[in-house]
């Protein structure tokens, strides 16, 4: 099985008629050898002070700078976001291949492969880039998926740029 996943609801749909996923489920949508599921835009964050250490709980200035000796991301928690998050790993866990259908661009990708790594995902993952939902471009996408390893420096990018926001806007 080859699993999507898109970056928020509104696109599942659109990708899920392109492939032929027509099978509604609880947080997904399979058929045609393929499931469709969705997050709704970041499900995972970077953690907060208080996850790395319990003196930096309330903000004081003598513990600044507050930098973890690793930066880690934890799943935002609210219970909808929990449940889609488990749907997405228990897929993950099935599934033979992954296709990345985040938005593209920095944030897409960092959204994309934040929840694939907290959902511990050891698959293979492709890219589909496209920047209309239109079927023709869903299509074209599909025949011309990227490897994920292309796109390296613009996740490394949003995770700098990730951690540059936590560092300057916490400290």
């Amino acid at each position: 099985m080859i699993l999507c996943i898109t970056e928020k609801p509104s696109v599942r749909s659109d990708i899920a008629k392109i492939v032929g996923a027509s099978t509604r489920r609880d947080g997904y949508f399979e058929g045609n050898g393929y499931c469709v599921t969705w997050t709704f835009g970041h499900l995972c964050c970077l953690k907060e002070p208080a996850d790395y250490c319990t003196e930096w709980k309330r903000w004081s200035l003598s513990s600044l700078p507050m930098i973890p000796p690793r930066f880690g991301i934890k799943l935002i928690p609210s219970d909808s976001y929990k449940r889609q998050f488990e749907t997405i790993k228990n897929l993950i866990e099935q599934c033979d291949e992954i296709v990345n259908c985040g938005d593209a661009g920095q944030e897409g990708e960092l959204i994309q492969r934040w929840v694939m790594q907290k959902a511990g995902c050891k698959k293979p993952v492709k890219r589909l880039w496209i920047s209309s939902l239109t079927d023709e471009a869903i299509r074209d996408g599909f025949q011309n998926l990227r490897p994920e390893k292309e796109l390296e420096p613009l996740y490394t990018a949003g995770l700098c740029r990730a951690i540059g926001d936590w560092v300057l806007g916490l400290n």
